[in-house]
């Protein structure tokens, strides 16, 4: 099925690893125009360089995106050098998890700020382009109670109730959607991180899910890509869960 991506200019916050590079890559893989960020500039320099030699349109940024000016003027080159946005992709993450007050603040800047930062720039190009979609990556972490809760599944609540309250205001006009992935592993990520020095902690998540396994980026990156298509026109306030079964509850 064509998603109707070929030629559309999409925004990705944290696009050099995991979730966030397979969400650059599909999209360009499906013919978007792609500007993606994140911290590291080595990072953005390899996987610039990587996709652009694939034969995709790319164009990275480092910056850290609790700078919220930074943050602004990045969306705002972006529609300069592309000539508009149709999608935004917010994705970044602190992945600050833990009770003290030393979570909180990085969890409300990165998480759940930088995504309502990335949308107010990007606003105006999104609704003049007629098919204006955004997707917020969240967390199963949000939807229930695990071992992220206090800061991090807080604000990861918050994306899924921020992007509904998107979809009912901009109706008509932009969509807004939120996808929480389940247990992501990757080189290079949390869980990767925890399968190396925590084993039995691993073990213990990795026995949670039914199906045995946990997600890959690209199985994540899939839900975003649907949702971000203009062939999802009439999907907007969704709140899709990718876990794999992970989580029991019912949403009604």
């Amino acid at each position: 099925m064509d998603l109707q991506l070929t030629g559309r200019i999409a925004l990705v916050t944290g696009g050099t690893k995991g979730i966030g590079r397979a969400v650059v890559e599909g999209l360009a893989t499906e013919g978007a125009k792609v500007a993606f960020c994140a911290r590291t500039e080595a990072d953005v320099a390899k996987v610039e360089e990587e996709l652009r030699g694939a034969g995709h349109d790319v164009t990275g940024t480092a910056l850290d995106v609790a700078d919220a000016d930074a943050l602004t003027a990045w969306v705002a080159a972006s529609a300069q050098h592309y000539g508009g946005i149709d999608i935004v992709v917010a994705n970044v993450s602190a992945l600050s998890i833990g009770p003290g007050p030393e979570h909180w603040k990085p969890s409300f800047e990165v998480d759940l700020m930088h995504t309502v930062r990335t949308v107010d720039a990007a606003l105006p190009h999104l609704e003049a382009s007629g098919v204006g979609s955004i997707v917020a990556v969240s967390s199963v972490s949000g939807r229930e109670v695990d071992f992220a809760a206090g800061a991090y599944g807080v604000m990861k609540a918050a994306l899924v109730h921020y992007t509904s309250g998107l979809a009912f205001q901009l109706a008509g006009k932009v969509r807004a959607n939120a996808v929480s992935p389940g247990n992501t592993y990757f080189e290079g990520g949390v869980w990767h991180s925890l399968d190396q020095n925590d084993p039995e902690f691993f073990a213990q998540a990795l026995g949670l899910n039914p199906t045995g396994r946990m997600a890959t980026p690209e199985e994540i990156a899939y839900g975003v890509i649907m949702l971000a298509s203009p062939r999802a026109s009439f999907i907007t306030g969704t709140h899709l869960v990718v876990d794999g079964a992970l989580t029991r509850g019912v949403q009604l």
